[in-house]
């Protein structure tokens, strides 16, 4: 089973880009995230074999998951604020697996009510996470967590310092998910690699690979025992109107 995450950046401007790499990698899921928009082409996803579910918001954020496979959508917003109208959760149970998508709010500027609610965002996962941990499923969360775990997960920690993704209490509560027994599939084959899936738009960043690892697949002990491979495809990056983020893809054993 091949699970895939990608922020896109708007769905309407990728649109040929998801569809001609679906068409080239034929992941089972794809989980997408910052559809920027409250259109979304079912219909279209629909034609190429691929189920939808998702939550919209009008020009910014949205989350969405498309799938070969049967969706059961458990939950569409992340439980602990009625208030949080944001469209950047969305909970699925897909073949046996449960597949949380997230897009993490960035938090910035760091003093601004906006990384006091990114904060908030963690702490309400970390109840999230630990109930999914006590029903003992098989669970992956996954998406744009906006967080950079360590600073080998970027090209020049200095130039991140004082950053919302890297600030102590923002690594801290991602140090957190991993107490709960969640694991990060990245690292599970590649302890020492830098490798990134986030490259900004200015100054070459993606020519001289001067990139930062944000989107994350974190999951269950029993999928990590599953697990064959957790890739980063850099491919799409090099595309003409691309993303400034990459898919990354899990492989789990059937």
């Amino acid at each position: 089973m091949k699970i895939a995450i990608w922020n896109v950046n708007s769905i309407k401007t990728r649109l040929e880009h998801v569809k001609n790499w679906l068409a080239t990698h034929q992941v089972d899921v794809l989980m997408l995230q910052e559809l920027k928009g409250e259109v979304f082409p079912s219909e279209i996803f629909q034609e190429i074999g691929y189920k939808s579910v998702y939550a919209a918001q009008k020009a910014y954020n949205g989350v969405a998951i498309l799938s070969k496979h049967d969706i059961d959508l458990r939950c569409d917003k992340l439980p602990g604020d009625d208030g949080d109208d944001q469209a950047r959760f969305l909970d699925c149970m897909i073949g046996g697996v449960r597949c949380v998508n997230i897009y993490l709010p960035n938090g910035n500027p760091v003093d601004s009510d906006k990384y006091t609610y990114k904060l908030s965002w963690m702490r309400r996962l970390y109840d999230y996470m630990k109930e999914l941990r006590g029903a003992e499923s098989d669970v992956l969360i996954a998406g744009d967590y906006n967080v950079i775990p360590e600073d080998r997960d970027c090209h020049d920690p200095k130039a991140w310092e004082g950053d919302a993704a890297t600030l102590p209490q923002t690594r801290a509560l991602y140090r957190s998910y991993g107490f709960l027994g969640y694991t990060d599939a990245f690292r599970v084959n590649n302890h020492a690699d830098a490798q990134y899936s986030f490259w900004d738009y200015q100054r070459g960043a993606y020519q001289k690979n001067h990139g930062i690892r944000i989107d994350h697949f974190l999951l269950s002990p029993n999928l990590v025992d599953r697990m064959e491979s957790c890739v980063i495809d850099t491919a799409p990056r090099g595309l003409e109107k691309p993303s400034d983020h990459v898919p990354v893809i899990l492989t789990l054993e059937s």
